[in-house]
């Protein structure tokens, strides 16, 4: 019985390794030093152009890229862009700074979707630490593994009862790494943005959004998201809406 539960620890955690994402890192191009030089002398489109084609080509970025990228919009007055960078920052970057200029930018501009809780600085900052996180239940997880197979003899080791607790922490393991989603959000882009009370043009009309509001996204459904709005469900044309990435 004893050998069934180390086969399965060590079956089960090969396993659970083998769905893990690798985290890939990329070096500063050439292109961001140069849009950042750009900024310096004050040639601010310039510069914002060559940010924006970072951004779209996934190429690393600074944080302070994206503070620079949403000062410069909100100076040309397109807000729903200022605030999807502000966004894209503090979600990486959760900071009370940030989230006060947020605020302030709806509330002046008449914007909806930007009032916080305490739990929801909370479920951005775990968003933030998500890897660290993961990287600790690791080193835990094969630290425990090894003692286990080093020490199988052990009595401590021979108790159901910490048996049963491995076996449940593997299982929170592999739904942390695989199944652990966070909330998606997204950001009006265009005008007159229609929210439907059903997945339809046919549909009971809402509200109509200007640019820059932003929704919490719960479901999908053909060309529709599913979204939040006034503690119900409604439905907005995926065109309408940029989602802002995990």
């Amino acid at each position: 019985m004893q050998n069934y539960f180390y086969n399965f620890c060590l079956f089960f955690f090969t396993i659970l390794l083998s769905f893990s994402q690798p985290v890939y890192s990329q070096k500063f191009t050439p292109q961001l030093q140069a849009a950042d030089s750009l900024y310096k002398k004050k040639q601010y489109l310039k510069s914002l152009e060559l940010y924006q084609d970072i951004l779209q080509n996934g190429e690393e970025y600074t944080p302070q890229m994206l503070l620079k990228m949403a000062y410069m919009e909100e100076a040309l007055h397109r807000y729903e862009r200022s605030m999807y960078y502000l966004n894209l920052y503090y979600n990486r970057h959760p900071s009370r700074t940030v989230l006060r200029k947020m605020e302030e930018v709806a509330q002046t501009h008449g914007l909806t979707g930007y009032q916080y809780r305490d739990i929801d600085f909370f479920r951005t900052q775990f968003k933030k630490y998500y890897m660290k996180i993961l990287e600790l239940m690791l080193i835990v997880a094969v630290a425990t593994v090894t003692i286990m197979f080093l020490k199988r003899q052990k009595d401590f080791f021979r108790k159901p009862a910490f048996q049963i607790s491995f076996m449940f922490y593997l299982a929170f393991l592999f739904y942390y790494i695989n199944f652990l989603t966070f909330r998606r959000e997204g950001i009006t882009q265009t005008r007159q943005a229609a929210l439907m009370a059903q997945p339809s043009a046919g549909a009971k009309w809402l509200v109509n959004f200007a640019p820059g509001n932003r929704l919490f996204i719960t479901g999908e459904t053909d060309i529709w998201y599913k979204v939040k709005w006034n503690n119900k469900s409604a439905f907005i044309r995926k065109k309408n809406l940029q989602v802002l990435p995990d």
